[in-house]
């Protein structure tokens, strides 16, 4: 049984398309909580594990979460059941459409590690592939969700390719979603920037600072910086 063990929790990962990565970590980590969310809700929940981290970080009191897969969903709420804060976790087994169909509830804070290589390949394993692939999960699909499920003072909260951050904070924008926070990840000081941390609110910033995140030193020896955003959830940091 593959599981990767955190401080706080442990995530049992067998049955996901998309094991444990840090992309899921860093939106975890990073996710602004300084407005103190109530209410959480993760987008494509996959194995709980950013929700499992906003349960940690945060008092809300709601953190639900969302799965179309059957076998991630199964996993996540077992995830949730075995982890400290089961009694505030919840995950639905619907898609977003069927989800957004009846809101009943609007959240402080919205987060997702949208699917996205958009790339024309497919590989042989057909639930990797919806867990990876966009057309699981459009943008313009996850924008109108945050749009509607946003509270009033809520933030909106993703990480996707840096190469797309463009197109995603123009469609944000077409909603009236606007960035607050911007934070680029490169692996190394000497690789390209790879990803794109973003936060949105309902108001527009006067000026937008974008900031810079580097994970790696050399292999496996990581950043200050790193450390710092992680130090509560790797047990090795």
């Amino acid at each position: 049984m593959s599981t990767f063990q955190f401080k706080q929790f442990s995530v049992v990962q067998d049955r996901c398309a998309m094991k444990v990565g840090t992309d899921g970590v860093l939106l975890g980590a990073w996710a602004p909580i300084d407005h103190h969310p109530n209410s959480i809700l993760d987008i494509g929940a996959g194995t709980g594990i950013i929700a499992l981290m906003l349960a940690q970080r945060t008092a809300a009191d709601q953190v639900d979460a969302l799965e179309i897969d059957e076998d991630a969903y199964e996993q996540c709420v077992e995830n949730f059941e075995n982890s400290p804060w089961a009694d505030r976790l919840f995950c639905f087994h619907a898609g977003l459409d069927e989800f957004i169909d009846e809101p009943e509830d609007q959240y402080d804070l919205i987060v997702s590690n949208p699917p996205f290589y958009s790339e024309d390949y497919k590989t042989d394993n057909p639930q990797r592939d919806l867990a990876r692939f966009q057309d699981a999960l459009p943008f313009e699909d996850l924008v109108e969700a945050a749009q509607l499920l946003l509270s009033e003072t809520g933030t909106f909260a993703v990480i996707i390719p840096f190469k797309e951050e463009e197109k995603f904070i123009a469609l944000c924008a077409q909603v009236e979603l606007f960035p607050v926070k911007v934070t680029r990840v490169k692996g190394s000081h000497t690789t390209p920037i790879v990803r794109s941390l973003l936060a949105f609110k309902r108001y527009e910033m006067p000026v937008l600072e974008a900031d810079e995140l580097v994970i790696e030193i050399s292999r496996h020896e990581y950043t200050d910086d790193y450390i710092s955003l992680t130090k509560d959830f790797y047990l090795k940091m």
